[in-house]
């Protein structure tokens, strides 16, 4: 259970972040350019999709979890207690009708509204910040750790989703300027990485009651050492095509490879949080 549990977990973040990145960069980077748009439209058909039918996986895991079977997932009566008599099962209860919603927004022709789309992908992204070790502290302390959940997971999804973006128009980069393009994605890429670092910094702190939880290769701290270790690699990328960024136009497979290597990286390291997610972190005394 617990492996599929990581596979969901990991599935559901990635394709949510992926969906509130992709739309709050596209007007950046494409401005009032249309050619992308009905690419990006079915992407969104399945990233919605994908998350609706993950986030259900979710609650049937969790419920199963908590029932102590897995035919106790499928018990209409146990899921209603799940959903209405726990923390979880009430932050979810939202989430996946947000989530619906959303999928039937970009089914209509409602789907060209960028604000409603918008809008619905940031409330999909607020009510993941609660579950799992958001959750863990109570009052105004709780209310802090999950308000910076919600920023490290807004960071991180502007990253992916932007970097998505960003290979999809070096793969048609006819009619972009590319140089223009790199200049305002690193702009906005300093202040994503500088809120990444410092609310992950946050829960660090937060969570473990230290700068970096020990026994350093073992458990919790192992797999946030993986975390770090990549996301430490796609910013060394992101420093090598920000300090050639004047030669890009002459380089654009080097470029396009690169930022795709940046975007793998990018979902290794969300595989290390689906991970991280399951287990208790390491508390120093």
């Amino acid at each position: 259970m617990t492996s599929a549990m990581v596979l969901c977990r990991f599935l559901h973040f990635t394709v949510v972040l992926m969906l509130f990145g992709t739309w709050v960069f596209r007007p950046l980077l494409l401005g009032r350019e249309t050619a992308l748009d009905q690419p990006l439209a079915r992407i969104g058909h399945w990233l919605a999709a994908v998350a609706l039918a993950s986030g259900i996986g979710w609650l049937l895991l969790v419920t199963a979890s908590m029932a102590g079977s897995w035919d106790a997932a499928f018990e209409p009566s146990t899921l209603r207690l799940v959903l209405s008599r726990t923390f979880f099962g009430q932050v979810w209860t939202w989430h996946l009708l947000f989530n619906a919603l959303l999928l039937v927004l970009l089914l209509t022709s409602l789907r060209a509204n960028v604000p409603l789309r918008l809008l619905f992908s940031s409330l999909l992204l607020a009510t993941l910040a609660p579950i799992g070790h958001g959750a863990m502290l109570d009052g105004i302390e709780g209310q802090l750790l999950i308000l910076n959940q919600l920023i490290h997971l807004a960071c991180v999804g502007a990253w992916l989703g932007g970097l998505m973006l960003l290979v999809m128009i070096l793969r048609r980069p006819a009619g972009h300027s590319i140089k223009a393009l790199l200049r305002r994605f690193s702009g906005v890429g300093y202040v994503l990485v500088a809120g990444l670092l410092i609310s992950g910094l946050i829960n660090i702190r937060v969570l473990t009651g230290a700068l970096w939880p020990t026994p350093l290769l073992s458990g919790f701290a192992l797999i946030l050492l993986i975390k770090v270790s990549l996301v430490v690699a796609m910013l060394g990328l992101a420093l090598f095509n920000r300090l050639r960024i004047n030669r890009c136009e002459q380089r654009l497979t080097t470029l396009r490879n690169s930022v795709l290597l940046e975007w793998l990286l990018g979902l290794g390291a969300m595989a290390a949080v689906s991970l991280l997610g399951t287990l208790p972190p390491t508390i120093s005394n």
